[in-house]
């Protein structure tokens, strides 16, 4: 393991950090070409668990069960922390493009970061996987070339959340949403998909953000509304708080169901299945959702060192390394060095494959696609293990799950 140093500061130059080979043998620079991922993450903030460290064990992972060094590929697998602050980010960025030659920037789960360092890859003609951000906007109006979104965003949540709950019944909402862009884009995307579908928004309470921490008026005006639907538009610890409230109120035991528009399975272990218990979340990746996502989770257990296990987020870190490793083993390691535009070509005409998503297709806007679910935190009785939270309730089939490509704004999309 060895450190790179970066000029911009103390705690900057930390985060540009430790440097992670796959496969664990340190090579010399001097034997390139080497492919360089950079995994650009949240290592020390809020989201350290639901992005961070276990995003790089599962690319390393996907190096590992690609054989790439019998192949004749040499990967390195950088690490690296935003601390959820775009200039941090991007100057990370600059840094591997311009010293560490560094080819594809992957994870980036700050929405704000991820369209700021998807504008620098098309720049640089590098590659970006975005395997953490929510914006839609990466495959909308802000795509790119260079860039591919993987495991959800704001439409798709949204859109599989609203329509399976639609189905079983949930035709009143109550929206919870937090007071800037993230929130605000959750409701309006979940709100369409209601009212198309015949269902209908009661109320809304815009709280602030950040900072808030008391949202029992809010829970009142939800059972004053009579929804049967209460839809927390939030995230990290204003959804967590909110949840929390609503389980103390009484809500869920009076008919109301509460679903999260973003949560990951990290969420509902926080939680504890205590409080969490009926809470409904949308994912594209769980665990134990067949053979093969807990093949792959077996096979990951002996490198999760940090006791995470792995949500969409990380198993998209998987499936995109391995899909990147696939198409540069036939485009040669040289080729694909020297132009990023032509690998997310050739990443969008190769058909997807692999044991955490499944078969799957990347559109010309850049957006991958495979089913979304919709589970539900289960009571706790019907745990088996400290990670058997979830039963599955609903399933939006591909070529449902996320926005039609012409309703994007993409200019990368035929007229």
């Amino acid at each position: 393991m060895t450190q790179h140093k970066a000029g911009f500061g103390r705690r900057a130059a930390l985060a540009a950090g430790t440097m992670l080979l796959a496969g664990g043998a340190s090579r010399a620079w001097a034997q390139a070409p080497t492919l360089r991922i950079g995994v650009l993450t949240d290592l020390s903030g809020p989201y350290k668990d639901i992005t961070g460290e276990t995003g790089a064990i599962c690319a390393r992972q996907a190096v590992a069960d690609f054989n790439a060094a019998e192949r004749g590929l040499q990967v390195e697998v950088l690490l690296a922390d935003h601390q959820q602050r775009p200039d941090v980010g991007m100057a990370i960025t600059r840094q591997w493009f311009d010293r560490s030659d560094v080819d594809v920037v992957m994870d980036v789960g700050s929405s704000a970061i991820a369209l700021a360092v998807s504008n620098l890859v098309a720049e640089r003609n590098k590659v970006h996987l975005n395997t953490g951000a929510a914006s839609s906007d990466l495959t909308g109006k802000a795509c790119n070339a260079n860039t591919i979104h993987w495991p959800y965003d704001t439409w798709s949540n949204a859109n599989s959340t609203a329509r399976s709950l639609l189905r079983s019944g949930g035709d009143r909402w109550f929206f919870l949403t937090a007071d800037y862009a993230f929130g605000r884009t959750m409701q309006a995307d979940a709100t369409r998909i209601i009212e198309k579908e015949g269902g209908q928004v009661v109320g809304t309470a815009i709280h602030p953000f950040p900072g808030n921490t008391d949202f029992s008026s809010y829970l009142i005006q939800a059972r004053a509304r009579r929804a049967n639907v209460l839809a927390f538009a939030n995230a990290g610890t204003d959804m967590l708080n909110c949840v929390k409230q609503a389980a103390e109120f009484g809500l869920m035991r009076g008919g109301i169901r509460p679903a999260a528009l973003v949560a990951f399975i990290q969420d509902i272990k926080s939680l504890g299945l205590e409080t969490a218990q009926g809470l409904t979340i949308s994912e594209s990746f769980y665990w134990d959702l067949n053979d093969r996502t807990r093949a792959f989770t077996e096979r990951l257990k002996p490198r999760l060192t940090n006791g995470n296990m792995p949500n969409m987020d990380h198993a998209s870190a998987y499936s995109a390394t391995l899909h990147y490793l696939k198409v540069v083993a036939e485009m040669g390691v040289a080729r694909a060095k020297a132009d990023g535009r032509e690998v997310v070509a050739a990443m969008k005409r190769m058909p997807t494959e692999d044991d955490c998503f499944g078969a799957g297709t990347i559109r010309a806007d850049g957006r991958k696609i495979h089913p979304m679910y919709l589970f539900e935190a289960k009571k706790p009785a019907e745990s088996s293990g400290p990670w058997d939270l979830l039963k599955l309730v609903g399933t939006t089939p591909a070529e449902q799950a996320f926005r039609p490509l012409a309703e994007g704004g993409c200019a990368l999309v035929p007229g």
